[in-house]
């Protein structure tokens, strides 16, 4: 734990990798913790040190964020917070929500970086940069009645969100406890996505990505989200792109050994231009 000035930040290190070994800052998404990211570690086995937190809100990490200020800027400072602990420059995966987190410290502080990974970032606003008027209005048109259904109560409203990105069911699919603590942070993740639709995503803006970047999504996504994030990658200067085969946005648990092969390429290149 990180006790900051403005609030707690969780911090953790996992695995017994060697002194000099590699370390990679893994950030999940919404309505999660760092604890998410095990099953991609574990496909490691100590090759890298491995730092995880958890975002505004959620796990230990205390909300600096108000109804009047989600500026994305105040999740990246507590990414910056955990790179500066890890002693950067550090490898930063980050997934959704953590990814569009991660994307604004590239932005920020390419110095801390050594490369980026992003994982299905929510980025509607780029679909309306590049007029992809029908996927920028399915997230629109997605938060729109999710947050309708928070406002008059509805237990479940998070649901409308989640199977928007894993398809019809899986919220209903999930364990208990995962639910619980889905609906538990809705009103965590209504902030996100205040956060998300403020960050001025553009071609122009992503052309400043100087850290060497690998931006993935899911075959089975959902159409918005995989336009949204191809568009990401091919405004990053000679980012990588790839698709994780068979998998939708929840991949981290459902295709974790799909994405250690896939960013194992771009982590040993970015190593061998150290």
């Amino acid at each position: 734990m990180i006790n900051d000035r403005r609030g707690r930040i969780d911090y953790d290190e996992t695995g017994q990798a060697p002194t000099h070994a590699p370390t990679i800052v893994l950030v999940p998404g919404s309505c999660s913790t760092g604890a998410a990211w095990r099953p991609l570690m574990s496909h490691w086995k100590d090759k890298f040190r491995c730092v995880t937190t958890s975002l505004l809100g959620y796990g230990g990490t205390d909300e600096r964020r108000t109804p009047d200020n989600t500026d994305i800027a105040l999740e990246a400072e507590i990414i910056e917070a955990v790179i500066a602990r890890a002693a950067a420059p550090v490898h930063l995966i980050g997934h959704s929500f953590g990814g569009l987190a991660a994307l604004a410290v590239a932005l920020r502080h390419p110095h801390l970086l050594r490369s980026l990974t992003i994982l299905e970032a929510p980025c509607p606003e780029i679909l309306r940069h590049a007029q992809e008027d029908a996927h920028y209005r399915a997230f629109r048109n997605m938060t729109t009645t999710y947050f309708a259904a928070f406002q008059t109560r509805q237990p479940n409203a998070i649901e409308r969100m989640i199977d928007f990105y894993g398809g019809l069911g899986t919220f209903a699919g999930w364990p208990q406890r995962v639910r619980d603590y889905a609906v538990e942070t809705t009103g965590v993740n209504l902030l996100d996505w205040a956060s998300a639709y403020g960050f001025a995503l553009s071609p122009s803006l992503l052309k400043k990505v100087v850290t060497p970047t690998l931006v993935m999504w899911g075959e089975k996504s959902h159409p918005a989200v995989r336009c949204a994030n191809e568009l990401v990658g091919r405004s990053i200067p000679e980012a990588s792109l790839a698709i994780v085969p068979g998998a939708a946005h929840f991949m981290i648990a459902t295709h974790a050994s799909d994405i250690a092969r896939l960013v194992a390429p771009h982590l040993d290149q970015a190593m061998a231009q150290v």
